[in-house]
């Protein structure tokens, strides 16, 4: 490695008093490496340890095992679709079809655009060991909760609108996530399979009730 290239892989050490900093740039490095390598197995604290350009004791102060990682991992993933399906929303404008719309794309979207972190938050790619404490009986019964509220909302708003005849918004809003994730699945496990033009759009218009526009 040239002199060059051996700068842009040393790490600046943060300043004293910013371990909050340093634990989140081992975070990061966690989350880019799930995204290389789709493989939730592959975060080990030595590989996470030198994508962050930390030595691997250095990740202990935060994370003490592989386990304690993940939780954070998840989370993070979490924020970032909750994130990814709120702007879509808001560039979306004052449809309430189109903002429903937007949020069902925007799942689609993003399970397509990072697989790893689709799986491990979906997927069965991380079963979280309540026994270390990293995650709470309660924390796990809400992860996910706040983007599911958005869908909801979303039909809710149609029904208002007149564009859905939803007689129950919540329970239809969780069956269309359901079908959602289905077709995330089968997209990933079945990426041969020739998908009918507009199978997204009925997806949503069967389960969502929507009217005719």
């Amino acid at each position: 490695m040239n002199e060059a290239n051996r700068a842009t892989h040393i790490r600046v050490r943060n300043p004293r008093g910013e371990g909050a900093r340093l634990r989140d740039e081992i975070v990061a490095a966690a989350v880019a490496l799930l995204d290389e390598t789709g493989d939730g197995s592959a975060l080990t604290l030595r590989s996470v340890a030198r994508r962050a350009g930390i030595a691997a004791p250095s990740i202990y102060r935060h994370f003490p095992h592989q386990s304690a990682i993940m939780p954070a991992v998840v989370r993070d993933a979490f924020a970032q679709l909750d994130a990814q399906l709120r702007a879509a929303v808001r560039a979306a404008g004052d449809s309430p079809r189109d903002r429903l719309a937007a949020v069902c794309f925007g799942y689609l979207e993003f399970a397509r655009a990072r697989p790893g972190r689709y799986r491990i938050m979906f997927g069965g790619g991380w079963v979280p060991d309540r026994d270390d404490g990293a995650v709470s009986e309660g924390e796990m019964a809400v992860l996910g909760q706040s983007s599911l509220r958005l869908l909801a909302a979303a039909l809710t708003d149609c029904v208002a609108a007149g564009q859905a005849r939803s007689a129950d918004p919540a329970v239809d809003a969780v069956a269309l996530w359901l079908g959602l994730h289905g077709l995330a699945h089968q997209r990933a496990v079945a990426p041969s399979f020739p998908w009918p033009a507009g199978i997204v759009e009925r997806l949503v218009s069967t389960l969502a009730h929507l009217t005719a526009p």
